[in-house]
């Protein structure tokens, strides 16, 4: 390996002690564990942006922004006593060799579902202070994102539907329920059925294979294509889309989906 191999790693690890130590920068200095968080938040999905788009020279960017976010943490946790980032290093490396004892344990295992077996039975041995499958998820996920993990992981010990029918109906039956609360004209119950239609559409989405996540922010993304598509249409016209009627605006929006 070249002797420079981790020059750019060690670069950043002196750069953020430099922003964090006495005399360096004023802001990274007043950041704590806490105040970071909508940061690192925000740097994990400007990196699922650029995977969308398929831009390699954003992504190593953005992935540069969100390790620093990362570094900063781990430098703070270290200022504190509390662990170093050699320390997170270490034990994620540690976590992925008990993991994958068919890649680094001596002899041929190869990856049949007794390999998979055992390693979901290390994973419980070292989650075994859990007392819940879903103890673990962190409930500052996105929601959707949150609501396919908590399936996933439910899934793992039975409990789901035998398939794609099953999930399909599920929704069926919330989306009745949601009507009838909204028949009661009862708020808090609207708002409840309301989730439980957004919490089975999840669990479809994993008989589907597609993450409600992805396809919820790829959606938006072709709303917000569609709608400009439409306000531009309306602006050549020299009209806003207030002044314009449901009808109108259905051509419009049609016209827009159609470009794509």
């Amino acid at each position: 390996m070249p002797a420079d191999a981790h020059r750019g790693w060690a670069h950043l690890l002196e750069t953020v002690a430099a922003l964090r130590a006495p005399g360096g920068c004023p802001w990274d200095r007043a950041q704590t564990l806490q105040t970071m968080r909508p940061y690192l938040l925000e740097e994990c999905h400007e990196v699922l942006e650029t995977l969308d788009r398929g831009d390699p020279v954003a992504l190593r960017e953005e992935l540069g922004d969100l390790l620093f976010n990362v570094v900063m943490l781990a430098q703070m946790a270290s200022e504190a006593g509390l662990f170093s980032i050699d320390d997170v290093a270490g034990d994620i490396a540690e976590k992925m060799i008990v993991r994958h004892p068919h890649v680094f344990e001596p002899g041929d295992h190869g990856l049949d579902v007794g390999t998979v077996a055992a390693w979901e039975a290390r994973k419980a041995a070292k989650a075994g202070r859990r007392r819940s499958k879903l103890d673990g998820l962190p409930d500052g996920l996105p929601a959707l994102l949150h609501a396919w993990r908590a399936g996933e992981k439910a899934a793992e010990v039975g409990f789901d539907w035998a398939d794609h029918d099953g999930a399909r109906s599920k929704v069926d039956e919330e989306l009745a329920e949601l009507a009838e609360a909204r028949a009661a004209g009862d708020p808090e119950a609207v708002a409840r059925e309301y989730g439980d239609v957004l919490f089975t559409l999840a669990q479809l989405g994993r008989f589907l294979g597609a993450s409600p996540e992805d396809s919820l922010r790829m959606a938006n993304q072709r709303f917000g294509a569609r709608f400009r598509k439409v306000e531009a249409a309306a602006r050549a016209d020299g009209r806003i889309l207030a002044d314009l009627d449901g009808q109108a605006l259905d051509v419009l929006w049609r016209r827009a989906k159609k470009e794509e």
